[in-house]
Formats: C-alpha cells, structure tokens, sequence
C-alpha cells in the first residue's frame, strides 16, 4: 500500500511531485497516485504536506473509490505530528462507518497500537473480524492483517486464543508460529548473551522478512479486463476487429467468471477485476506506439489498470453486488454455481 524504502535511497519529495504530475494527467487515478504521493510526503517527513493531498482528496467534487481508506490514511499521518485529537475523532469515524474494505480498519488499529492503544486496537482489530468475516468459508487475502494483526495486539495483551486467532494461525505460511512472531519477549531478545535465543529470533526475523516479501511480490491483483455494455459497443464501433474476442457482451461477462473461477482452482491468488474505458485505453495504445485494435494489447492493459490500483477484488464478498454492474447480489448473479 505504501512505499517503505528508506529516503537514503529515494528522493521521496521528488516522488511524491512525480506522482502528483501523473494525477493531474491521468485523473481517473488520482486518487491512487496521490494516495502513494502522501505516503512519499510521511517518508519524507513533510507530514502537513501529506495532509493537505488528503485533504483535496477528501474534498474532492469527484467521488473517491475508498473515502474511508484516505480518512484511515489522514488519521494515521495527523496523530505523527501532535494533532492526536483530530485523528482520534477520524478513527472514531471509520470504525463507526464499518467499511467492507479491510484496508481503513488496519490502518486505524495499527494506529492505535502503535501509540500503546492496546485495548482499543484490540476491539477495532475485532470488529473488523466480525464485521467482514462472519459466515466466510475463506478468509480473502486482504483480510489476513486483521487477523494477524489482533494476534499480535492480543498476545501483547496477554490474552488467551479464541476462535479468530486460531483462525489467523492456520493462516500463518511462515515456518514460525504466529505465537512466537508475537511473543511480547522477543524485545529482549537481541539483548541476550545466550546464543541460542540470538539464533532463534534470527530465525523469527528471517521468518518475518518471507512473509514481508511475499506480501511484495503481490502489488496488484492478477486481474481480467471487464467492459460495460456502453464502452465494449463503442469499442467494437470503433474498432471491428476485437470482435473476434468479443463476439456479444453476455459471452464477455460469462469469460470473465468463467476464467476467474479457472485461476482460483489452479491456486493463483488475490484475483481481481477492472473495468476498461474506451478513452482510458486509447491513451494507454497511444502510449504503448500501438493500434487500439491490436488484441494483444487488452491483456497489458489490464495489467496496467491494476498496477493503478483499479482492480476489485474477486470474488465479491458475501451478500455484496455482482461485480458486472447488474445491480443484483453476486449470489444471485454470476455467483450461481455452474451447474
């Protein structure tokens, strides 16, 4: 979600006015590539600055994608810089909005428990369970730092395993158990003249980069292309040949669920869907020195879409809207089971 390398390697100001270019450019992403110029802004410790970006986002004519995720974002950098009452109301807020996405809700309780909030990270880390995991037979990737995260805030509470932390352990892909990533002990730890403590939290530390880069080298959702009616029949109006890939808009909608379902059973993850626009993908042609009409350019795309953090996440959550814009619930749409 945000960018971490250390300012003795990336000009984060520089960055950050090189993101804040790209979205007077590409407004349709502003609101994703000003979400990442804040987080440069934080790095760079221009905190009011980061602030401000939040601000015009959240006063912002256009409506955003996440509103709660820029409010988490804005509650998080203001409590840095001394403005803890502000924040403490903000985070109040998103709690109180009970967003679908899991994003706000680690934001907010990471928040807290980084200022020694404990119980109250605790009880935010558990209404975000509750309130998106309840009567989920799987738990979607983007909800495994809630778990994990009040793992950790309970361990530090001292606080005995319930269903949801035994839940987050059979999460855990890393070789060290969860209740040993998050002993409240191992602070002393490297402070220890016993070389077999010295190993073992070289083994948790080594335990924890795996999992960090893991969580790296998944930017952005594998994600297939989606057209609305409207856009896919000005595409085929203006560009005939691509309707080879797409012979009628139900037989689009239908591939998409198909290929989504066939990705999932072969155990590819974090899959995801984004919507194309006809102006958005000739300027991409235009960028690439290619034909809009070429139909090895959809699939890059995509892609592209994505790594602007277009893509939504599929499948769609429970009791939440089908994904192709009819307005009905994914249960009762592309959802049904293939008989």
């Amino acid at each position: 979600m945000r960018p971490d390398t250390s300012a003795e390697y990336v000009d984060h100001n520089a960055e950050a006015a090189r993101l804040e270019r790209t979205a007077g450019l590409y407004p349709e992403d502003a609101e994703h590539l000003l979400v990442q110029a804040a987080a440069h802004l934080e790095l760079a410790d221009d905190r009011p600055r980061a602030t401000s970006l939040y601000d015009s986002l959240l006063s912002s004519t256009t409506p955003l994608e996440n509103p709660f995720l820029v409010r988490a974002l804005k509650a998080a950098n203001l409590w840095e810089y001394g403005h803890e009452a502000e924040a403490r109301a903000i985070i109040e807020g998103v709690r109180a909005a009970a967003p679908r996405d899991p994003a706000p809700w680690v934001i907010v309780a990471e928040s807290l428990e980084s200022h020694d909030e404990l119980e109250a990270a605790q009880e935010t880390f558990t209404e975000a369970a509750v309130h998106l995991l309840t009567d989920v037979p799987e738990p979607p990737y983007a909800t495994h730092p809630v778990l994990f995260g009040r793992h950790r805030v309970r361990r530090m509470l001292g606080l005995s395993h319930d269903d949801w932390d035994s839940l987050a352990d059979t999460l855990n892909s890393s070789p060290v158990t969860l209740d040993e990533l998050h002993d409240p002990k191992r602070v002393w730890s490297l402070g220890s003249d016993n070389p077999a403590e010295l190993q073992a939290e070289i083994s948790r530390l080594r335990a924890e980069l795996g999992t960090f880069r893991e969580a790296l080298s998944r930017p952005f959702p594998v994600a297939v292309l989606h057209w609305p009616a409207p856009e896919l029949t000005e595409l085929l109006t203006a560009y005939p040949d691509l309707s080879t890939e797409y012979p009628s808009h139900e037989d689009h909608l239908s591939t998409i669920e198909a290929s989504l379902r066939e990705l999932s059973a072969s155990g590819t993850p974090n899959l995801g869907i984004v919507t194309g626009t006809v102006p958005s993908y000739e300027a991409f042609a235009a960028s690439e020195l290619a034909s809009p009409s070429e139909a090895s350019l959809l699939p890059q795309y995509a892609t592209t879409l994505a790594a602007r953090g277009r893509a939504v996440a599929w499948p769609p959550e429970r009791g939440a809207a089908c994904w192709c814009g009819s307005g009905r619930g994914y249960g009762e749409c592309h959802g049904t089971p293939i008989s």
